[in-house]
């Protein structure tokens, strides 16, 4: 769902649709979306912390996705992610 989730903004991006939430994310600007990625950071720590399993798993959805809006601002594919997780998790001697 996140590689689903990464086409829809980019398509978003490349055709911006009246009234989107992602588009108004990525018309506002770097600035709003860190602002938004630190936000929703602090709500999965609350979540964590006192808020039960469901929050916590609301919260992290709602990070993953201002992530993604992130990415997809700067024009770094998703796929550059999962190569860097790759490199870093490869057997020691590889």
């Amino acid at each position: 769902m996140i590689d689903e989730l990464y086409t829809i903004i980019l398509e978003r991006k490349a055709h911006p649709r009246q009234g989107s939430y992602t588009n108004q994310l990525l018309q506002a600007g770097e600035n709003k979306i860190l602002k938004k990625i630190n936000e929703e950071a602090t709500e999965v720590i609350v979540a964590a912390k006192a808020e039960g399993d469901q929050r916590l798993v609301e919260e992290v959805s709602d990070l993953f996705y201002h992530t993604l809006v992130l990415l997809a601002s700067r024009g770094i594919d998703l796929e550059a992610v999962k190569a860097e997780l790759r490199r870093r998790h490869q057997p020691i001697g590889s």
